[in-house]
């Protein structure tokens, strides 16, 4: 089997990291436990070497706490998507009503047979503007309810989509997405940030997001993390991407194929691991294979 540099690298790392994680998790000695119940992860995999052969388990390396797991099973996910549209809805949100419209229609265009969309605006509260529907006419009426008003409360608004739109789907349906539209400032939010982000990547849920110019000027913020900062955690910890709110038609498209073609379900029996802790994962794949997913697994029990 041949490594590539980087693949080795990451490999050393990992032992390193892995003594750290053996101490630290020594005070929970009573509680470890060397099989806890499966883990079921969603996982973003495509060939950039050109080969029809599938992707197969043997073709990854998952660590959790930085200590190599064994893969029980890798399957491609042929599954319908549920998508939630959460869409900054604020008064001064840098861009304009119809803007916002053209930019949140484009995936009404872009989904596959089975997919659903969910639309939600929010300023100080969260605004149900279109439950679920695959009818692109029927949301373009909708959409005429969107406003500018109010300040951003973006920790709430997740929340609530996450809790009262996509939990209640769940197990059934594991492919669940949030697409935010907005520049990623809160102003007024009780929710933090970092419960916020918790909550995400324990339901396994996925955020892309549609970026834009951020208000603030990327000014500091007392308590709260950088609108930026908030996108970029947002995406990248739960295995999405960010995309610039001017390519919204391309972002479209990238985000409802990618769902459609190229995610797949990961299940293994975490060992050496403990339900109490928070710990990093990561997955690492042969040559010419381009692997994404959700950077961490919140503790199970708190």
């Amino acid at each position: 089997m041949k490594f590539s540099v980087k693949k080795i690298l990451l490999t050393l790392f990992c032992i390193l990291l892995g003594f750290s994680a053996v101490f630290a998790q020594s005070r929970h000695s009573a509680r470890k436990t060397g099989n806890l119940d499966g883990t079921i992860l969603s996982v973003v995999a495509s060939r950039t070497d050109g080969k029809k052969s599938p992707i197969r388990a043997e073709n990854l390396y998952l660590y959790d706490n930085a200590i190599e797991q064994k893969i029980k099973n890798f399957s491609f996910d042929p599954s319908p998507a549920r998508i939630v549209l959460l869409v900054d809805n604020s008064k001064t949100v840098p861009t304009d009503i119809e803007s916002l419209r053209k930019a949140t229609m484009e995936f009404a265009y872009e989904i596959y047979e089975g997919d659903q969309l969910f639309v939600i605006a929010y300023d100080e509260k969260p605004e149900i503007i279109q439950e679920w529907t695959d009818d692109a006419k029927k949301m373009e009426q909708t959409l005429k309810t969107f406003r500018k008003q109010g300040n951003p409360h973006l920790f709430d608004a997740v929340n609530a989509a996450v809790s009262e739109v996509l939990v209640p789907l769940m197990p059934g349906t594991r492919k669940t997405v949030v697409v935010l539209i907005g520049d990623g400032l809160d102003r007024g939010s009780k929710t933090p940030f970092d419960k916020m982000l918790d909550f995400l990547q324990n339901q396994n849920i996925t955020v892309y997001a549609l970026q834009l110019k951020d208000r603030t000027g990327g000014a500091y913020r007392r308590y709260q993390p950088k609108a930026k900062k908030v996108i970029k955690d947002l995406t990248e910890k739960t295995g999405g991407v960010a995309f610039p709110f001017s390519k919204a038609r391309e972002a479209a498209k990238f985000i409802c194929d990618e769902l459609r073609k190229n995610r797949y379900l990961l299940s293994y029996f975490p060992t050496n691991a403990s339900s109490y802790d928070a710990r990093e994962v990561f997955i690492v794949a042969d040559e010419g294979i381009k692997i994404r997913m959700k950077t961490a697994q919140p503790p199970n029990v708190k």
